[in-house]
């Protein structure tokens, strides 16, 4: 690969000077003043860009800023002709990567330009390795429904933080742990363990033995050698708690202890450990009424936290439906050898209208299915045996709606509509959230968001 470099001097022997030197191992171009060298950019991006502080008209401090607005992530050297501290600071404040004087002396500017593309090609190397580990979270990104944008949008910025605790919320089959891995993969601590544990699947009396380890001989039963703990393998890396709210009260005191401190005993032990670690936990209970009912602890739920991830259902998001069934339809095919042409018009509005209580998961599983023991070329309604899953709703007719000549205000309608189910639902509940959330066959956490988002209770 040949780094394009792009000079930016009003002075030509600067810039032919630049060219001659490193024309052979760079793909080099110059420009003459700041409005050039921009209008060059939306042509070609450069990987790096030799910036000369002292420019006619608009000066490099000023197009050092536009540039880093429109594209952060560009490396830019600063010239100057002599070392004015001021100017200096301020070009590092605003992002450049380093700075050299006139005369530039070449052997000084190998040095510096070497640095900064080694940077780069290391920047490049991870963010492949990112993209490679990201292959098998693919169908959490998969979609463009705005409520799974907005989730993505959300994890992608929480991510660049390496320890800040995330709390992922939503239904069985949504994806919570494929959405820990995207925040694992995508941070810093990417290069580190991401350790995943169902609590759940562990006895309460051996949850914390589970979590942090044991000294040997600390009770009965115990390894003759000790036990590294789940926080202990997790370290610089992201330990995933998955089942958050089953964890008992004296295991949740425990893990708040090291969320506050990061410090820890393993059992037995009198030896105090520090590790650092992200903590991304996921439940699809309802915490708050956890905490209402005294089985959960509020000051844990705020520590784990710190940033909340919901994840809508499937039936939230149901413009993603048929993509999703395409990307399995089209794994499932290559892995089994399988050639469909893809699915029928029939089996399309059944996926459509289908309830998913089982979410992207239940999606995931009913195409393996049906790619296994599908025979036409098209996969079809019985091949995904909904039709006997499915249950009955009331319609509205298409024959039956009427629009007159002057439009409606359908959010409005949409919002009445959304507000007198709601409304009732709480009415024939009187008043029970989580009862209404299933007369409405909706998650609690969902119920809760509509109630928010149309000021209701």
């Amino acid at each position: 690969m040949q780094y394009r470099i792009h000079v930016v001097d009003d002075e030509q022997s600067i810039r032919n000077g630049i060219q001659s030197a490193m024309g052979d191992d760079y793909h080099v171009k110059t420009f003459g003043s700041a409005e050039d060298a921009l209008k060059g950019m939306e042509t070609e991006l450069p990987d790096l860009v030799l910036l000369d502080i002292g420019l006619p008209g608009m000066d490099g401090i000023a197009v050092l800023k536009v540039m880093k607005e429109r594209f952060p992530d560009l490396l830019v050297i600063m010239i100057t002709a002599y070392e004015d501290v001021n100017t200096v600071i301020s070009a590092m404040k605003l992002g450049a990567y380093d700075y050299i004087i006139k005369p530039i002396h070449l052997e000084a500017l190998e040095v510096t330009v070497g640095n900064a593309l080694e940077s780069i090609r290391l920047r490049k190397e991870i963010q492949a390795l990112q993209e490679n580990l990201l292959q098998e979270n693919v169908p959490c990104f998969i979609g463009e429904s705005d409520a799974i944008q907005e989730v993505m949008e959300l994890i992608t910025r929480v991510a660049m933080s390496p320890d800040t605790p995330v709390l992922i919320l939503g239904e069985t089959g949504t994806g919570k742990e494929l959405i820990a891995s995207a925040i694992h993969y995508r941070s810093p601590n990417f290069r580190g363990p991401l350790i995943c544990v169902n609590c759940s699947a562990i006895p309460n009396h051996l949850i914390e033995s589970e979590l942090f380890g044991y000294e040997k001989g600390a009770f009965s039963g115990a390894s003759a050698t000790g036990k590294q703990g789940l926080i202990e393998s997790a370290a610089d890396g992201t330990l995933f708690l998955d089942e958050i709210g089953d964890l008992s009260l004296e295991a949740q005191a425990k893990l708040l202890r090291f969320l506050e401190s990061g410090e820890f005993y393993k059992v037995g032990g009198t030896t105090k450990r520090h590790i650092q670690t992200r903590m991304v936990s996921a439940t699809n209970k309802d915490i708050q009424q956890m905490i209402t009912e005294e089985k959960f602890r509020k000051d844990l739920f705020y520590r784990l936290g710190v940033v909340k991830v919901r994840i809508p259902t499937l039936k939230e998001r149901k413009s993603d439906i048929l993509t999703l069934a395409h990307f399995f339809l089209d794994l499932y095919s290559r892995k089994f050898g399988r050639d469909f042409t893809g699915l029928s018009s029939e089996a399309e509005a059944w996926l459509v209208q289908y309830s998913w209580p089982g979410n992207v998961r239940e999606l995931k599983n009913r195409m393996e299915r049906a790619v296994l023991i599908g025979n036409g070329k098209e996969i079809g309604v019985d091949d995904l045996n909904l039709e006997t899953d499915l249950i009955p709703y009331p319609r509205v007719d298409a024959s039956s709606v009427h629009i007159p000549a002057e439009g409606i205000d359908f959010n409005f309608i949409l919002e009445s509509t959304e507000r007198a189910f709601i409304g009732k639902a709480l009415e024939m509940a009187n008043g029970n959230e989580a009862q209404a959330a299933r007369l409405l066959r909706i998650n609690h956490h969902t119920f809760r968001y509509h109630c928010k988002k149309l000021s209701l209770k």
